[in-house]
């Protein structure tokens, strides 16, 4: 089964066409990676998906369950902690994650598992604290156990890290990769790419309200601008001319003391380049090699698209 079923939906603001006919499934038990600069149309496809905004046309389902024509069932399997801090001053920590679980119509029976995602999220000393008390990365722990709370087999996690501290980001990626080694299907968007590329099974790109890049997050640091790579060599005698085979590989990045060559796997080796230097009397004393990771794929296709 499909967890997360978008077809053609497009959304048009004033002036601004935000979502241009997106197409994208993601499959059950899936950690998937939604990516894009800022405007891309990445919160206005997850507020649609909430039912937050209505999309002008378009269909989208979540575990089966049309989001317009079955709201309710869509709604129930889908759990979103949005970027926005969204508390009640009046409540409590645990208050908190109970009333959103009864929401769902779960009540007392998850009162085990809200117990348990309070202990994994660090929040256990907080829990009877009043919300309006809390810091800024306390009350975004609360935020994912309110998404939590009614255990939703497909989790949306809208800069789940923004503005946390180190602890409680490992602590909560071993969370989540915990209920995604148990069958929930995980959707990310965050800016912290590295995350994604540790964590994501697939990604999809957004750009200008298109899906302009959609693989496997293997796939798509291994083709294109991803097969570009970067060699470093600490010399110590660049005065000799440069050999006529790698001279048109040289980086502006290059100085007296280091040369610097980029080139794309798939037409030269590193091997190949150090040996030719070797050959032309070059004496290297270092060597470090760089290759492009998603960050580069990110920028490379993001500002193609703008260009």
């Amino acid at each position: 089964m499909t967890a997360l079923s978008i077809n053609a939906v497009y959304k048009q603001y004033p002036n601004v066409k935000a979502l241009n006919g997106i197409d994208l499934s993601v499959k059950r038990g899936e950690f998937f990676g939604l990516l894009g600069p800022n405007g891309a149309g990445k919160s206005t496809l997850i507020n649609i998906i909430a039912g937050l905004t209505k999309a002008d046309s378009g269909e989208i389902s979540i575990m089966g369950h049309d989001t317009k024509t079955d709201f309710r069932a869509a709604r129930k399997n889908l759990g979103i902690v949005p970027q926005e801090l969204v508390f009640d001053p009046v409540l409590t920590v645990r208050e908190a994650i109970r009333i959103q679980a009864g929401y769902y119509g779960v009540g007392k029976a998850s009162y085990d598992w809200i117990d348990e995602i309070i202990d994994k999220l660090m929040l256990s000393d907080k829990a009877d604290t009043n919300m309006r008390a809390l810091s800024g990365g306390m009350k975004r722990r609360v935020m994912v156990a309110q998404a939590l709370a009614h255990k939703p087999p497909v989790i949306v996690l809208d800069e789940p890290t923004a503005g946390v501290d180190v602890e409680l980001r490992r602590s909560l990626w071993q969370f989540i990769k915990r209920l995604n080694n148990d069958g929930h299907t995980i959707i990310l968007t965050t800016h912290y790419l590295e995350e994604a590329e540790a964590l994501c099974d697939r990604i999809g790109i957004i750009n200008h309200g298109e899906l302009i890049a959609l693989d496997s997050t293997a796939e798509l640091i291994a083709n294109g601008i991803a097969s570009k790579s970067r060699l470093r060599l600490a010399i110590d005698n660049n005065e000799r001319p440069l050999p006529d085979s790698v001279k048109h590989l040289i980086s502006d990045l290059s100085s007296e003391a280091e040369l610097v060559f980029e080139f794309d796997r798939s037409q030269h080796s590193a091997l190949d380049i150090i040996d030719a230097l070797r050959l032309a009397g070059f004496i290297i004393t270092d060597i470090h090699t760089e290759h492009a990771d998603l960050e580069d794929v990110f920028l490379s296709l993001t500002s193609k698209q703008s260009s």
